[in-house]
């Protein structure tokens, strides 16, 4: 651990250059004269607040002296330092992590190796509303923000539990990004606890500037052979919270308003924040609807695919769903264009002003389909299909699982256009295959459970909205894992 000096003008100098005060406008190098003692503040114009630091100034000037002794900076962050977050400590590297995070960083003459840190942060931060992704008929209508203290408040204001553990993180990198881990004691596996604080203490990050996304591919190696998601995510506070009195553990990091919700298997995606605003009654049945168009994004376009490839697979019938007219371009090739088309609309209308946003919709959706159709280029029974699985992958909140769906949908067409019913019954195999290998945060835990180890209980809360009164506990869900 690196170390300041008994000199003080030295110690200034020093961090002066390590923080670049001189080449960076927005961080400010500020000496008070105390009586016949002096201070050097350093802090960056922007993360403080204006009040609190002028006020502090006010007060440090008010002073006749700054103490002396070996233990003078503790003495006068006690008595002379008017603030609720003071810290006095003698490792350079925390000091200047501290201040590039928005601390402001106080040298005095007679505190020799020791310096005060005063937390007087004001990050730039956006209002905590409702995540565009994940809507709400009825409930709460605040979400997590790129500022990691308010997504910790948060959580803190649905569970005013003591048991409940925010153990703050530097992952260190360039970045010094900070993160912050959730958890409730007694609730949350212990053994998957200590497995993921080893994870973590052994990442060494450039970076985490992207955040949520930096850190979940730190965390889990990736097989990009594998399109299915190794980690849940949200950005309700009120999920969170849900999920960390059933025992998971919840990792925020700041910059980003995602949360990690860990461990995650597969039947996690299944339960939404929706269901448990409604009565079990309705929650199970959009549960249900969820589940059913979640197999339907991945079924309906291949296996209308295998029934227009091999016609005598079909009842007499059913023969209606073999086009007559099957347009100019194959009908794989059809359903591709259309699959790449729907990523292009999506790409144009995330660029879109949101002003041309129904314009663009209205273009895209009727006018270029409608001319694809008339000119022959696409069949209208292939815009029919792909419409219906379109609008089945947005049932799905999470975006990384419908695009693994989009994957895996596009694989068994390909696979049926070249092995015919063998290829679509391999393609439809793959899947659980996939399933088994996936990779998770939690190794040891399978990404099928509960079904893979069978707990009949768990699986069914997982289906079906239970009344709450009949849901497992905290301790139950843990001792299921």
């Amino acid at each position: 651990m690196e170390r300041l000096t008994d000199d003080y003008r030295a110690n200034a100098r020093a961090l002066s250059a390590l923080l670049a005060a001189d080449e960076s406008f927005d961080l400010i190098e500020r000496r008070l004269a105390v009586g016949t003692d002096e201070l050097t503040l350093f802090y960056i114009d922007g993360f403080v607040k204006d009040g609190a630091i002028q006020r502090l100034m006010q007060f440090f000037l008010g002073q006749k002296r700054l103490g002396s002794g070996d233990d003078a900076a503790n003495g006068f962050a006690a008595s002379g330092v008017p603030y609720t977050n003071v810290e006095v400590t003698q490792d350079v590297e925390r000091m200047l992590s501290a201040a590039l995070s928005g601390v402001t960083l106080v040298l005095g003459s007679t505190f020799g190796e020791d310096a005060i840190l005063i937390d007087a942060r004001a990050y730039p931060a956006r209002p905590t509303e409702e995540p565009q992704s994940d809507r709400v008929m009825q409930g709460a209508r605040d979400g997590f923000v790129e500022t990691l203290i308010f997504n910790t408040a948060l959580i803190r204001r649905r569970i005013r539990d003591p048991d409940l553990r925010v153990r703050h993180l530097n992952l260190g990198g360039r970045a010094r990004t900070d993160c912050a881990l959730c958890y409730i004691e007694g609730r949350a596996d212990p053994a998957f606890l200590a497995r993921l604080e080893k994870r973590l203490a052994s990442l060494r990050p450039d970076s985490l500037t992207l955040g949520y996304e930096s850190l979940a591919e730190l965390l889990i190696p990736r097989r990009w052979f594998n399109p299915f998601p190794k980690i849940r995510s949200t950005e309700r506070p009120d999920c969170a919270a849900a999920h960390l009195v059933e025992g998971s553990v919840i990792l925020l990091c700041d910059t980003s308003p995602q949360a990690m919700i860990l461990p995650t298997g597969i039947f996690d995606f299944l339960q939404e924040s929706q269901d448990f605003y409604l009565p079990p009654l309705t929650g199970s049945y959009l549960r249900f609807v969820r589940f059913l168009t979640f197999l339907l994004s991945l079924v309906l376009t291949p296996l209308w695919y295998l029934f227009v490839a091999c016609p005598w697979l079909l009842p007499a019938s059913l023969s209606f769903i073999v086009p007559t007219e099957a347009g100019h371009f194959p009908i794989l090739l059809q359903l591709f264009l259309v699959e790449f088309a729907v990523d292009g609309l999506k790409l144009a209308s995330m660029n879109t002003p949101d002003l041309l946003a129904n314009s663009m919709s209205v273009v895209g959706g009727l006018v270029l389909g409608d001319l694809a159709v008339k000119v022959g280029w696409l069949s209208g029974e292939v815009i029919f299909y792909m419409a219906i699985v379109a609008v089945a992958g947005f049932t799905q909140q999470n975006h990384e699982l419908g695009y693994a769906m989009k994957f895996l949908r596009l694989a068994v067409m390909s696979l049926t256009a070249l092995f015919s019913w063998v290829g679509f019954l391999v393609g439809l195999a793959l899947i659980p295959v996939l399933l088994l290998t996936n990779a998770s945060v939690d190794g040891r835990r399978s990404y099928l459970y509960p079904l893979i180890p069978f707990n009949g209980r768990a699986l069914l809360s997982l289906f079906f909205r239970l009344p709450k009164s009949k849901m497992p506990t905290g301790r139950a869900r843990r001792r299921r894992g």
